[in-house]
């Protein structure tokens, strides 16, 4: 059975091959007319296009990287299946490259190095655009510890965004976690009135990776949080940290148990933590939403299930626009930096006695 060629969809549509590979390639200059017209006979003709022939025609790996603190973890699964979803459409493969530990990160630096053999790179909560910049560690020390800049300047220079995170100078799109702080802190607070006074306490997450670099994620969650704890006359009687592991979460979610004046109310700072919470309440036979209080924070899959109360992050949504972002670049915009924005939002459930 004869496989549908470029040049097939082209006299399909009515175009020349050139339009075909500008749709295909996603570019923009391309009227709108046209381009649904050459998508309709693609999909009619069933036609899926050779990346190697792509790749040689085009110069370009029709790839994009990914940088990423960690893979295993709900939160960056759904961030991938946003950013995916958008690479996919417009026929762009993604390569995950996890970041773990130092020595991942000094290969990641290198100029050389596969993940910048792409035509795109997103970095996911860790903005490394400083370090590429220079080379260097923060305050001007190499990562090899010589104190000269041993990675070379700036081993990326293509198009790039950051998805949860933001700075100045990139394009982002990024989570309002400082908002989302201070909505956790009001309702806690509003909680413990409830309680007759009832105790305040939170667990953070541990946010330095390898002492390398840190993310504002946690960091700003905290001072929303704190501030409006503050200003409603409230008080924290005590702080947790932990790992982004649930062996750790459920260890630290012992400990603060063990120390902590029921009835209580609890704020972690992600959903990890507070069904580790969860799970040790129950182990415990404490009544949830009554001598114990949990808000967490991402409303992953599982939360509604378990009836957690919790800030909800439309984490999909924000890696799509993040990829958005990142397409526009390759399809030629050359504007200045966008910065897009994403609030999260309080559900109520069963662990705050909703």
């Amino acid at each position: 059975m004869h496989k549908p060629t470029i040049q097939d969809v082209a006299r399909r549509a009515g175009v020349g091959v050139g339009t075909v590979s500008r749709v295909l390639n996603n570019h923009a200059a391309v009227r709108a007319t046209t381009r649904e017209s050459v998508l309709g006979a693609i999909a009619e003709l069933d036609y899926t296009p050779n990346p190697h022939a792509r790749r040689i025609a085009g110069g370009k790996s029709y790839t994009i990287s990914v940088l990423l603190p960690v893979v295993t973890t709900e939160f960056y699964v759904r961030l991938l299946d946003g950013l995916e979803h958008a690479f996919q459409e417009a026929r762009y493969d993604v390569a995950i490259f996890p970041l773990l530990d130092r020595s991942r990160l000094e290969r990641y630096l290198g100029s050389h190095t596969l993940a910048y053999q792409a035509d795109g790179l997103v970095m996911a909560t860790y903005n490394l655009t400083q370090l590429f910049q220079s080379g260097t560690g923060f305050s001007g020390t190499s990562l090899s510890g010589t104190g000269n800049p041993s990675m070379g300047a700036r081993p990326y220079g293509g198009p790039s965004v950051l998805v949860d995170a933001y700075a100045e100078g990139v394009d982002c799109a990024y989570m309002d976690n400082l908002l989302g702080g201070r909505l956790a802190g009001q309702y806690a607070s509003q909680l413990t009135r409830m309680q007759g006074g009832g105790h305040l306490y939170a667990v953070w997450v541990e946010t330095e990776l390898d002492h390398l670099f840190t993310t504002r994620v946690f960091s700003e969650r905290r001072s929303g949080f704190l501030e409006a704890v503050t200003a409603a006359g409230s008080r924290v009687s005590g702080e947790y940290v932990s790992s982004f592991d649930s062996l750790n979460a459920r260890t630290v979610a012992a400990q603060l148990l063990d120390e902590a004046t029921l009835p209580a109310t609890v704020f972690a700072s992600a959903d990890l933590l507070a069904g580790a919470l969860l799970d040790e309440a129950q182990a415990r036979g404490l009544a949830l939403g009554e001598q114990l209080k949990v808000i967490g924070f991402d409303d992953q899959p599982w939360a509604q299930g378990r009836g957690l109360s919790t800030l909800h992050q439309p984490v999909e949504a924000m890696g799509y626009e993040a990829a958005q972002l990142l397409l526009s670049r390759l399809a030629g915009h050359e504007g200045p930096p966008r910065a897009r924005r994403f609030e999260p939002r309080l559900i109520v459930r069963a662990s705050t006695g909703g």
